[in-house]
């Protein structure tokens, strides 16, 4: 899967397709999350048997490269809808408003588990919050807690004498990804907001601090991996470096299950009971967003939607769970088929 990080090369794939932009097109265009990905093409892969239209074109560009597609105006040479990992950015709805995607359409499909996992052929391993922040954050507090230090650790015993002396290897999404901002949300600044070291750093002078921020720096010195859009490509590495550790989808754990296994957070493991209980630490929605000024003009767009939204899909017994998507709450799963059907604008106050 190619990523493509500007508008000109979306409209050279609808152009590959033979399909003026100027014209209405007959082939629904979609780019984002790579967590998504195995979700929506399965959704579009069933919408085109269907036999009324087209199988959809999916493009996995990772939630922020998808987002900067999407936003980059109202035109067909623009996607139709994009998925994401996490939610929309304040800064990427005003980029929409400002290049005219003025009408966009906010669905959550279901929850995910941002799983971390190893190779099978590892021993089992157990962190808790904060020895995943230790290990990649690029600053960590110094021995008395007073101020931070350049990350020095490198083995985990260095960071909890419980844990093995194995080499800290993490091999993760960059920082396009909606999964690398859910992994920085929930394994760093959920925490960080709370450790002295860290907040005294942003409020030492409060006039120079205004935005009150949240640290999330993840190291650059080798430790951490950025390993692309493609998180097939990071099981792969699994199996060769037995000691690192991969972030991904649980999707994706689930289904190379035979190769990898689950590095448990404070002795839980992701399984769609922990994620939906909220028992596993790392756990979040999944999304996609329509662009209402392309109804009309792209074939099939509501009902593609709608059958990604459907019970048959998304519900408790529903076909994606069978691939890895944990279910919302029915009344949620209702809420956002009403938003379908009403086109609810997304708005500003939604932030």
């Amino acid at each position: 899967m190619r990523k493509y990080s500007s508008i000109v090369m979306a409209a050279a794939v609808i152009g590959a397709m033979g399909v003026s932009v100027a014209e209405a097109r007959e082939q629904i265009n979609i780019v984002g999350s790579s967590t998504v990905y195995p979700f929506s093409s399965y959704v579009a892969e069933a919408f085109g048997q269907e036999g009324d239209f087209k199988t959809p074109v999916i493009e996995s560009t990772g939630s922020g490269g998808g987002m900067k597609l999407f936003c980059a105006g109202a035109g067909l040479e623009t996607p139709d809808f994009t998925n994401a990992s996490r939610r929309m950015k304040v800064k990427e709805f005003k980029k929409c408003q400002k290049n005219g995607v003025t009408g966009i359409v906010e669905f959550k499909i279901g929850l995910d588990g941002l799983a971390l996992a190893q190779s099978k052929k590892t021993a089992a391993l157990d962190l808790s919050r904060k020895d995943v922040l230790l290990a990649v954050a690029a600053e960590v507090p110094n021995k008395d807690g007073s101020g931070l230090i350049a990350n020095p650790y490198h083995f985990w015993n260095e960071i909890n004498s419980k844990l093995p002396h194995r080499k800290i290897t993490f091999y993760g999404p960059p920082t396009s990804s909606g999964t690398r901002d859910a992994f920085e949300d929930l394994g760093m600044k959920h925490l960080t907001k709370h450790m002295k070291a860290y907040t005294d750093l942003y409020h030492a002078d409060k006039k120079a601090n205004k935005a009150y921020k949240k640290y999330h720096k993840i190291r650059q010195d080798g430790v951490y991996v950025p390993s692309g859009e493609n998180d097939n490509l990071i099981v792969q590495k699994l199996s060769k470096d037995v000691a690192a550790i991969g972030i991904f989808g649980y999707s994706y754990l689930e289904e190379n299950g035979d190769k990898i296994a689950a590095v448990k957070i404070a002795g839980v493991a992701p399984s769609p009971e922990a994620v939906q209980s909220g028992s596993y630490p790392y756990s979040r929605s999944l999304y996609f967003y329509l662009k209402k000024a392309h109804l009309g003009k792209v074939s099939g767009m509501k009902e593609y939607a709608r059958l990604f939204l459907s019970e048959k899909m998304v519900g408790e017994e529903g076909e994606c769970t069978d691939i890895g998507l944990i279910a919302h709450p029915k009344a949620l799963r209702d809420q956002y088929r009403n938003a379908l059907a009403n086109l609810t604008n997304l708005t500003s106050a939604d932030f």
